[in-house]
């Protein structure tokens, strides 16, 4: 069985452990709304992807909603 003839030192093992780290989420405005959304993806708010709605989104007055409850 393979054993490492010296112990690594706590700051190679971190040089090599600092390529692992997460890269940072690139974020796009939207084109319609101007809201932050991920590329190729849809957009949250307003639901569109490439220039044509994919989701429709209805829009719910909050004040209508909580009297009906």
């Amino acid at each position: 069985m393979a054993v490492p003839k010296k112990r690594t030192s706590s700051a190679r093992r971190d040089k090599r452990r600092a390529q692992h780290k997460a890269p940072k989420a690139r974020v796009n405005r939207c084109p319609r709304c101007h809201s932050p959304r991920l590329p190729h993806r849809v957009c949250p708010t307003c639901g569109t992807y490439a220039g044509r709605e994919v989701i429709s989104h209805q829009v719910v007055d909050p004040t209508t909603s909580a009297s009906s409850e």
